[in-house]
């Protein structure tokens, strides 16, 4: 084997390994945009239940301190009647 075919097979081994190399990139490109996707829909799921929460927790919360203010009423009238 002389030196022309020696090059011609390393040219050769070099273009397939750059093909397999950029197979691989690519498939890790892609299960990594997979994730992101995901990643993205359940940040947008989480975002969509804090509000809905926020939203519970502000129409709640003026009921709580009136179920407050009538719980202390309740106190300082069962203390009066001697209870």
């Amino acid at each position: 084997m002389d030196i022309a075919h020696l090059g011609f097979w390393m040219t050769m081994m070099g273009t397939i390994c750059w093909a397999v190399c950029f197979c691989w990139m690519h498939r890790i490109s892609s299960k990594q945009n997979r994730l992101l996707d995901e990643l993205k829909q359940q940040n947008q799921r989480i975002e969509k239940l804090s509000k809905a929460e926020h939203d519970l927790i502000k129409e709640v919360h003026p009921q709580v301190g009136e179920i407050a203010e009538s719980v202390e009423a309740m106190k300082q009238q069962v203390k009066r009647n001697g209870g």
